[in-house]
Protein backbone atom coordinates (compact mmCIF):
# COMPACT_ATOMS: atom_id res chain seq x y z
CA UNK A 1 0.00 0.00 0.00
CA UNK A 2 1.32 3.31 -0.80
CA UNK A 3 4.24 2.13 -2.87
CA UNK A 4 4.33 3.08 -7.03
CA UNK A 5 4.24 0.07 -9.39
CA UNK A 6 7.11 -1.17 -11.38
CA UNK A 7 7.56 0.87 -14.68
CA UNK A 8 6.79 -2.58 -16.40
CA UNK A 9 3.32 -2.85 -14.15
CA UNK A 10 1.99 0.07 -15.01
CA UNK A 11 2.75 -0.15 -18.77
CA UNK A 12 0.74 -3.51 -18.95
CA UNK A 13 -2.47 -1.51 -16.64
CA UNK A 14 -2.16 1.07 -19.00
CA UNK A 15 -2.78 -1.68 -21.95
CA UNK A 16 -5.20 -3.20 -20.35
CA UNK A 17 -7.29 0.57 -20.03
CA UNK A 18 -6.94 0.60 -23.82
CA UNK A 19 -7.65 -3.13 -24.56
CA UNK A 20 -11.30 -3.97 -26.31
CA UNK A 21 -13.27 -6.00 -23.74
CA UNK A 22 -13.36 -8.39 -26.31
CA UNK A 23 -14.92 -11.70 -23.09
CA UNK A 24 -16.66 -9.39 -21.12
CA UNK A 25 -19.01 -10.94 -19.26
CA UNK A 26 -17.05 -14.11 -19.75
CA UNK A 27 -15.65 -16.36 -17.38
CA UNK A 28 -12.83 -18.29 -18.41
CA UNK A 29 -10.93 -21.21 -16.31
CA UNK A 30 -7.33 -21.89 -17.43
CA UNK A 31 -4.54 -24.35 -16.48
CA UNK A 32 -0.75 -23.27 -16.30
CA UNK A 33 2.35 -24.40 -14.86
CA UNK A 34 3.65 -27.68 -14.46
CA UNK A 35 2.61 -30.57 -12.59
CA UNK A 36 4.97 -32.56 -10.04
CA UNK A 37 4.33 -36.62 -9.63
CA UNK A 38 6.00 -37.38 -5.71
CA UNK A 39 8.22 -40.15 -6.32
CA UNK A 40 9.23 -39.80 -2.69
CA UNK A 41 8.83 -37.22 -0.22
CA UNK A 42 11.73 -35.43 -2.01
CA UNK A 43 11.45 -36.73 -5.38
CA UNK A 44 9.53 -36.28 -8.22
CA UNK A 45 8.82 -36.38 -12.16
CA UNK A 46 7.97 -33.21 -13.58
CA UNK A 47 9.17 -30.91 -16.67
CA UNK A 48 10.46 -27.62 -17.49
CA UNK A 49 7.23 -25.32 -17.72
CA UNK A 50 7.79 -22.31 -16.04
CA UNK A 51 4.09 -21.44 -16.89
CA UNK A 52 5.21 -17.71 -18.37
CA UNK A 53 2.45 -18.67 -21.06
CA UNK A 54 -0.38 -19.67 -19.10
CA UNK A 55 0.13 -16.49 -16.62
CA UNK A 56 0.25 -14.10 -19.95
CA UNK A 57 -2.96 -15.58 -21.08
CA UNK A 58 -4.88 -15.14 -17.82
CA UNK A 59 -3.72 -11.60 -17.56
CA UNK A 60 -4.44 -11.26 -21.15
CA UNK A 61 -8.38 -12.77 -20.60
CA UNK A 62 -8.63 -10.82 -17.11
CA UNK A 63 -7.57 -7.57 -19.90
CA UNK A 64 -9.89 -8.48 -21.94
CA UNK A 65 -12.79 -8.32 -19.69
CA UNK A 66 -13.23 -11.61 -18.62
CA UNK A 67 -13.65 -13.20 -14.70
CA UNK A 68 -10.45 -15.67 -14.90
CA UNK A 69 -9.78 -19.01 -12.90
CA UNK A 70 -6.40 -19.53 -13.06
CA UNK A 71 -5.53 -23.25 -11.66
CA UNK A 72 -1.72 -23.24 -11.57
CA UNK A 73 1.11 -26.01 -10.51
CA UNK A 74 4.41 -25.29 -9.23
CA UNK A 75 6.12 -22.08 -10.53
CA UNK A 76 8.06 -18.94 -9.04
CA UNK A 77 5.46 -16.33 -10.75
CA UNK A 78 3.08 -14.01 -9.37
CA UNK A 79 -0.86 -14.67 -10.21
CA UNK A 80 -2.41 -11.63 -11.74
CA UNK A 81 -4.07 -9.80 -8.69
CA UNK A 82 -7.70 -10.19 -10.24
CA UNK A 83 -7.66 -13.61 -11.09
CA UNK A 84 -9.08 -16.53 -8.82
CA UNK A 85 -6.02 -19.16 -8.07
CA UNK A 86 -5.65 -21.82 -7.49
CA UNK A 87 -2.43 -23.33 -6.50
CA UNK A 88 -2.12 -27.09 -7.12
CA UNK A 89 1.07 -29.85 -7.37
CA UNK A 90 -0.10 -33.17 -9.23
CA UNK A 91 -2.13 -33.29 -12.39
CA UNK A 92 -5.02 -35.63 -10.07
CA UNK A 93 -4.96 -31.86 -7.91
CA UNK A 94 -4.99 -30.16 -11.12
CA UNK A 95 -8.16 -32.33 -12.53
CA UNK A 96 -10.30 -31.96 -9.27
CA UNK A 97 -9.69 -28.28 -8.85
CA UNK A 98 -10.80 -27.89 -13.01
CA UNK A 99 -13.59 -30.29 -12.46
CA UNK A 100 -14.44 -28.29 -9.03
CA UNK A 101 -14.62 -25.00 -10.94
CA UNK A 102 -15.63 -26.25 -14.88
CA UNK A 103 -19.18 -25.57 -14.42
CA UNK A 104 -20.84 -22.20 -15.35
CA UNK A 105 -17.68 -21.14 -17.33
CA UNK A 106 -18.29 -20.14 -20.75
CA UNK A 107 -14.14 -21.15 -22.04
CA UNK A 108 -11.41 -23.19 -21.11
CA UNK A 109 -7.56 -23.20 -22.03
CA UNK A 110 -5.95 -25.88 -20.82
CA UNK A 111 -2.34 -24.35 -21.58
CA UNK A 112 -0.84 -26.51 -18.24
CA UNK A 113 1.77 -28.81 -18.87
CA UNK A 114 0.36 -31.71 -17.43
CA UNK A 115 2.10 -34.59 -16.65
CA UNK A 116 0.57 -37.84 -18.92
CA UNK A 117 1.72 -40.20 -16.08
CA UNK A 118 2.39 -40.65 -11.98
CA UNK A 119 4.21 -43.30 -10.21
CA UNK A 120 1.76 -46.29 -8.97
CA UNK A 121 4.36 -47.13 -6.22
CA UNK A 122 5.22 -43.76 -4.99
CA UNK A 123 6.64 -44.00 -1.36
CA UNK A 124 5.81 -42.27 1.57
CA UNK A 125 9.58 -42.69 2.21
CA UNK A 126 12.71 -41.28 1.28
CA UNK A 127 13.89 -43.66 -0.96
CA UNK A 128 17.35 -44.71 0.28
CA UNK A 129 20.24 -45.53 -1.86
CA UNK A 130 21.49 -48.97 -1.53
CA UNK A 131 23.47 -49.79 -4.80
CA UNK A 132 20.62 -51.43 -6.49
CA UNK A 133 18.47 -50.54 -9.49
CA UNK A 134 15.19 -48.60 -9.00
CA UNK A 135 11.73 -49.82 -10.77
CA UNK A 136 9.38 -47.14 -11.18
CA UNK A 137 5.81 -48.15 -12.14
CA UNK A 138 3.85 -45.50 -13.95
CA UNK A 139 0.13 -45.03 -14.89
CA UNK A 140 -1.67 -42.48 -16.36
CA UNK A 141 -3.15 -39.51 -15.07
CA UNK A 142 -6.65 -38.07 -15.87
CA UNK A 143 -6.99 -36.57 -19.10
CA UNK A 144 -8.30 -32.94 -18.01
CA UNK A 145 -8.76 -31.50 -21.68
CA UNK A 146 -10.49 -34.37 -22.74
CA UNK A 147 -12.55 -34.91 -19.87
CA UNK A 148 -13.39 -31.43 -19.71
CA UNK A 149 -14.83 -31.44 -23.58
CA UNK A 150 -17.15 -34.46 -22.98
CA UNK A 151 -19.23 -32.21 -20.47
CA UNK A 152 -23.24 -32.24 -22.19
CA UNK A 153 -22.57 -28.34 -21.38
CA UNK A 154 -19.20 -28.20 -22.17
CA UNK A 155 -17.61 -24.84 -22.57
CA UNK A 156 -15.27 -23.96 -25.69
CA UNK A 157 -12.30 -25.62 -25.12
CA UNK A 158 -9.37 -24.49 -26.03
CA UNK A 159 -6.23 -26.89 -26.28
CA UNK A 160 -2.21 -26.48 -26.28
CA UNK A 161 0.53 -29.16 -27.74
CA UNK A 162 4.09 -28.47 -27.12
CA UNK A 163 5.51 -31.00 -29.93
CA UNK A 164 9.37 -31.62 -30.77
CA UNK A 165 8.87 -32.32 -34.54
CA UNK A 166 6.29 -32.44 -37.41
CA UNK A 167 4.37 -29.52 -35.58
CA UNK A 168 1.99 -29.09 -38.03
CA UNK A 169 0.66 -32.94 -38.48
CA UNK A 170 0.86 -33.89 -34.65
CA UNK A 171 -1.69 -31.13 -33.31
CA UNK A 172 -3.82 -31.15 -36.35
CA UNK A 173 -4.18 -34.64 -35.76
CA UNK A 174 -4.59 -33.78 -31.59
CA UNK A 175 -7.18 -31.05 -32.53
CA UNK A 176 -9.37 -33.88 -34.48
CA UNK A 177 -8.57 -36.49 -31.97
CA UNK A 178 -9.69 -34.12 -29.51
CA UNK A 179 -12.85 -32.47 -31.45
CA UNK A 180 -11.58 -29.30 -30.37
CA UNK A 181 -12.86 -26.35 -31.69
CA UNK A 182 -9.25 -24.52 -31.06
CA UNK A 183 -5.45 -25.92 -30.63
CA UNK A 184 -2.40 -23.98 -29.69
CA UNK A 185 0.93 -25.73 -30.70
CA UNK A 186 4.38 -24.83 -30.54
CA UNK A 187 7.96 -26.48 -30.63
CA UNK A 188 9.19 -26.76 -27.33
CA UNK A 189 12.48 -26.51 -27.91
CA UNK A 190 12.01 -22.87 -28.80
CA UNK A 191 9.63 -22.04 -25.92
CA UNK A 192 9.98 -23.54 -22.81
CA UNK A 193 11.76 -21.38 -20.23
CA UNK A 194 12.00 -18.46 -22.66
CA UNK A 195 10.09 -15.05 -22.60
CA UNK A 196 8.85 -15.26 -26.15
CA UNK A 197 7.07 -17.58 -28.01
CA UNK A 198 5.91 -18.71 -31.11
CA UNK A 199 2.16 -20.29 -31.55
CA UNK A 200 0.47 -21.99 -34.54
CA UNK A 201 -3.67 -22.15 -34.21
CA UNK A 202 -5.63 -24.66 -35.56
CA UNK A 203 -9.06 -24.38 -36.34
CA UNK A 204 -11.45 -25.60 -38.68
CA UNK A 205 -10.46 -23.20 -40.71
CA UNK A 206 -6.87 -23.99 -41.09
CA UNK A 207 -3.94 -22.96 -39.78
CA UNK A 208 -3.37 -19.91 -38.07
CA UNK A 209 0.94 -18.96 -37.13
CA UNK A 210 1.60 -16.06 -35.32
CA UNK A 211 4.62 -14.60 -34.90
CA UNK A 212 7.29 -14.75 -32.72
CA UNK A 213 7.42 -12.38 -30.12
CA UNK A 214 7.08 -11.76 -26.13
CA UNK A 215 4.53 -13.99 -24.66
CA UNK A 216 2.21 -11.32 -22.73
CA UNK A 217 1.77 -10.24 -27.08
CA UNK A 218 1.11 -13.55 -28.07
CA UNK A 219 -1.56 -14.15 -25.29
CA UNK A 220 -3.43 -11.04 -26.12
CA UNK A 221 -3.31 -12.51 -30.37
CA UNK A 222 -5.07 -15.56 -28.81
CA UNK A 223 -7.62 -14.15 -26.52
CA UNK A 224 -8.72 -12.12 -29.61
CA UNK A 225 -8.81 -15.26 -31.73
CA UNK A 226 -10.86 -17.39 -29.12
CA UNK A 227 -12.41 -13.73 -29.02
CA UNK A 228 -13.78 -13.78 -32.74
CA UNK A 229 -14.87 -17.75 -32.47
CA UNK A 230 -16.22 -17.62 -29.39
CA UNK A 231 -18.61 -14.70 -30.11
CA UNK A 232 -20.91 -16.65 -32.32
CA UNK A 233 -21.52 -19.37 -30.14
CA UNK A 234 -21.88 -17.53 -26.86
CA UNK A 235 -24.86 -14.59 -28.19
Amino acid sequence: MGRMLEPLELADALEAVWQAKVLQGKKVLITAGPTFEAIDPVRGITNASSGKLGYAVAQAALDAGAEVVLVSGPTCLTAPSRAKTIQVVSAQEMFDAVERDVAGCDIFIGVAAVADYRVANASVQKIKKDGSSLTLELTQNPDILASVASHPDAPFCVGFAAESENLYENAEAKRRRKRLPLLAANLAQQAIGSDENELVLFDDDGAHPLPRALKNIVARQLIDHIARLVSPRLK
